[in-house]
């Protein structure tokens, strides 16, 4: 087998982070048909505590370090954990786009667990007073401009995530990529400060939707022709290519007990193993398929009963999340700071309809505040069947939910009037926007308002004396 390289996540500082993953994978292999031995592999170490080092600063130096191995096959394969995928994933655009400053190694398998590749709605916790408080008493800085590209919407994992939803098939480059994530977070290891750390939908650090690469760029856009008070927008979407995603049931983000990697339980062993054995195209949409069958299994059995002392048990109903970035800009790329956006639901299209409890989490990225990340109940909005209770089946935790599609959305811009200027808009009656969602999954969805321009931003007279337009005319709209 090619050398397996390890590598860690934000705010590492200790080789150990790997616990005894690389030598449980090395014990198994053989029984997984792979000569995988202890000198193939290697365990990074890289600096992300340093507030001075960006993404591309451990792009330039995970290449370098490649470079050294001096690999007699000119290839490796990689086993990420959480900020280490999305490093990887940056290195390989470098790598395509910049073909004469990065190496020609080749990388066959990148399977990565937990990572963050949309980002970690825990980012802006660690820019806080409180995450600097806790880097300081562990004595590094807490790694300011990684956090700032882990930042749910930030600029620049966007434009990664989107590079990869609208880029060829990863496949046709002979490159196997895989996610495989905890479905829950480590209760234990609760930070009663900031509820993230307990989020359901989460491996108590990174939401599955965040982890998951079968994603999707939605645009709302002005509909040509239209004509009215209010602006219609018409959709268009598009999906990424197919990645091969796997729910670790029980498995967190980190911990000696429950953490995805450190623990090195077996089904995350075995699951990395099934993943390094892929050889062929069709192997990969095999195991693409048998791990949506075992995610179908594991959502099935959505109830977790968490032991509370001598009260009773807290009820968690794991339903399939879904994250919507959304992006507001009008056709020239003007931020629409401060404008208003709804989801609606019905044929009325009004936002009073949308289904009791739906939304979980709403944040605005810190730095693009028109970019807001929601965090969105999928089984709420498709509609649900009744969730019984595992201690007694006569018993209901939640009554049938019904689904209130269409789905719809609405912009009130902050500036209604003027010379420049927006207007009011909405999705087209004949889109439901439930169909840019997936269970699990991230849409990126571009809403993008006309901009009114009206005639009296420029205008010509033929009067040669003296005239005062320090109070102009609007006049009518340019088309």
């Amino acid at each position: 087998m090619t050398t397996l390289v390890f590598v860690h996540g934000w705010s590492v500082t200790s080789t150990s982070t790997y616990g005894q993953l690389p030598q449980q994978l090395q014990q198994l292999a053989a029984n997984a048909g792979l000569a995988l031995t202890l000198a193939d592999i290697r365990l990074s170490e890289y600096v992300s505590f340093d507030d001075a080092v960006t993404m591309p600063d451990l792009v330039r130096a995970f290449d370098h370090a490649l470079r050294d191995l001096h690999l007699l096959d000119a290839g490796f394969a990689c086993v990420t954990h959480s900020s280490g995928g999305p490093v990887v994933r940056e290195w390989l655009r470098a790598q395509r786009d910049k073909p004469a400053t990065h190496s020609t190694i080749r990388l066959s398998h990148l399977v990565m667990l937990a990572p963050a590749n949309f980002g970690s709605a825990l980012a802006q916790l660690g820019k806080s007073m409180l995450g600097r408080l806790k880097s300081w008493f562990a004595g590094v800085e807490p790694g300011q401009r990684i956090l700032d590209w882990l930042e749910l919407g930030s600029a620049e994992s966007l434009s990664l995530n989107l590079d990869y939803i609208h880029s060829d098939d990863p496949l046709k480059r002979g490159q196997f990529l895989f996610v495989l994530t905890g479905d829950r977070p480590d209760r234990k290891l609760y930070d009663h400060l900031n509820s993230y750390t307990g989020e359901d939908g989460s491996d108590g650090v990174v939401r599955i939707a965040a982890s998951n690469l079968n994603a999707h760029h939605a645009v709302l856009s002005p509909q040509v022709g239209a004509r009215g008070a209010v602006d219609t927008l018409e959709l268009n979407l598009s999906r990424g290519p197919r990645c091969a995603f796997k729910l670790i049931a029980g498995a967190a983000h980190s911990g000696d007990d429950l953490g995805i990697m450190t623990s090195a339980a077996p089904a995350t062993v075995q699951a990395i193993l099934r993943c390094l054995s892929i050889r062929s195209t069709d192997d990969y949409v095999a195991l693409c398929d048998a791990f949506e069958r075992e995610n179908a299994a594991r959502d099935a059995d959505k109830v977790e009963l968490e032991p509370a002392g001598p009260f009773a048990p807290r009820v968690h109903i794991h339903d399939p999340r879904s994250l919507l970035i959304v992006r507001l800009t009008d056709e020239v790329g003007e931020p629409l700071t401060g404008a208003g956006f709804l989801l609606t639901a019905g044929v009325q299209a009004s936002a009073d309809l949308l289904p009791e409890g739906f939304m979980l989490d709403r944040q605005a990225n810190s730095k693009q505040s028109a970019t807001i990340s929601l965090f969105l109940d999928h089984s709420l909005l498709a509609g649900d069947s009744r969730v019984a209770d595992p201690r007694n089946t006569r018993k209901t935790l939640r009554p049938a939910a019904a689904s209130h599609r269409p789905y719809g959305a609405s912009v009130q811009p902050r500036d209604l009037g003027g010379l420049v200027h927006h207007a009011l808009a909405k999705s087209a009656a004949g889109d439901d926007l439930f169909a840019i969602l997936g269970p699990h999954q991230t849409t990126v969805l571009d809403v993008v308002l006309p901009r009114k321009v009206h005639e009296g931003v420029f205008r010509l007279t033929g009067k040669l004396t003296p005239q005062d337009f320090s109070k102009p005319v609007a006049g009518p709209v340019i088309d």
